[in-house]
């Protein structure tokens, strides 16, 4: 059986950016609805490593959660200031990227999410071979530090990023070319990527099979899981709408079974309910949903 987290930027950011949910609050209810750990949102106000500089005050935050039961399945690290496609000069990125990896070996999380940071419109500025360029070579020496730290690297894909295009994710995640690095497969994202194109720059890239075709191109290339359904949709017209399970239309019981096919190195799945105006109430019903499918296929 899975371990089942859930990204504590749920509670933080979008609907609740106003009256976040309190960190030990998440921890104490996330314990009581039997998830096996978080994915912690390294963003204020929950723990992140402007607000906790020392080593010390990191280990207590990590013994802490440990106290409950529970541990981290990964960092969704706070990239998003920087210029990973319109400079080239990476070291900005980079700096900021070794700042959250240190914030990771001190509290034990064994994997740092990255995203290509910038919108699908920024091909209107920097061309996209360039551009290409540009992410490979910052992800090459990204994964090769982090390997040696032991944290695994883990981009996630999504319409609202540029390389949103099945060609384009298997071509980077085959440039970068390093073992610790892969695909973070967020269902919500496949699907909208998949079958609807979504914010593809240019011509559409769409496959017959959806989310299942997309995964299959990308079987051993993933490394982490975000577990949502989709209706279809935007949020914002940005990024996908993470819809709780059953209202939406992903085919978990074929997407699942090709989803678990690729050996992570880790038995994690991540629920996500980004953006999702009622996170902290469906929360349980979303961690039901998870475990009926972990019953079925995470044996």
């Amino acid at each position: 059986m899975k371990k089942i987290s859930i990204g504590t930027w749920a509670y933080t950011i979008g609907p609740y950016a106003e009256h976040p949910v309190p960190w030990k609050d998440v921890c104490t209810k996330l314990k009581a609805l039997g998830f096996d750990g978080v994915e912690l949102g390294g963003f204020r106000p929950h723990p992140n490593p402007d607000d906790l500089p020392t080593r010390e005050q990191r280990r207590e935050v990590r013994d802490e959660l440990r106290s409950l039961g529970l541990d981290w399945s990964g960092l969704a690290a706070n990239l998003w200031s920087q210029h990973l496609i319109d400079s080239d000069d990476p070291a900005a990125y980079l700096a900021e990227f070794r700042k959250n990896l240190a914030f990771c070996q001190d509290l034990g999380i064994p994997a740092i999410r990255v995203d290509t940071v910038q919108p699908p419109t920024i091909f209107d500025q920097v061309e996209p071979e360039t551009a290409r360029r540009r992410v490979v070579e910052t992800w090459k020496a990204c994964a090769a530090e982090a390997a040696d730290r032991g944290v695994r690297v883990t981009w996630e894909f999504e319409p609202g990023f540029a390389f949103n295009k099945p060609s384009d994710i298997v071509r980077i995640v085959d440039e970068v070319n390093n073992d610790n690095f892969g695909v973070l497969f967020d269902t919500c994202h496949g699907h909208m990527v998949a079958v609807h194109g979504a914010r593809q720059p240019g011509r559409r890239e769409t496959l017959p099979g959806g989310a299942v075709e997309l995964a299959r191109m990308l079987r051993g290339k993933i490394n982490h899981l975000h577990l949502i359904d989709s209706d279809g949709t935007l949020h914002g017209d940005e990024t996908s709408t993470h819809a709780p399970f059953g209202e939406g239309v992903i085919p978990f019981d074929s997407l699942l079974p090709e989803l678990v096919r690729n050996n992570m190195g880790h038995d994690w799945w991540t629920i996500d309910l980004c953006f999702w105006p009622d996170a902290w109430p469906v929360t349980e019903k979303c961690k039901q949903a998870v475990d009926e499918l972990n019953r079925k296929f995470g044996g």
